[in-house]
């Protein structure tokens, strides 16, 4: 059965950091590219980042560049997405999602308000 995880969402100010984890059980995570998407209220799903399934290369919306950054640990069958100087716009709920699959877990609020 396979499980997706994700972790490490709350309330942080602007300006302040986060980083979410997801873990992965069920499938060959090593496998698989990782993605990470995040859904506004009221919003269409958007993808954010990814990173190849070694993790030799990562890529980014372009609103999240610099600011984000995508990682994974194979041995530990978890990837994790770093965020950094977050804004009140990057408040949403934030989803893994190995590719290719129709794998998806439930989420972890982000929540950026002073």
């Amino acid at each position: 059965q396979v499980q997706l995880v994700e972790s490490g969402g709350g309330l942080v100010q602007p300006g302040g950091s986060l980083r979410l984890s997801c873990a992965a059980s069920g499938f060959t995570f090593s496998s698989y590219a990782m993605t990470w998407y995040r859904q506004a209220p009221g919003k269409e799903r958007e993808l954010v980042a990814g990173i190849t399934a070694g993790g030799g290369s990562t890529d980014y919306a372009e609103h999240v560049k610099g600011r984000f950054t995508a990682s994974r640990d194979n041995a530990k069958n978890t990837a994790y997405l770093q965020m950094n100087n977050l804004q009140p716009e990057d408040t949403a709920v934030y989803l893994c999602h190995p590719r290719p699959t129709n794998f998806w877990g439930q989420g972890t609020q982000v929540t950026v308000s002073a």
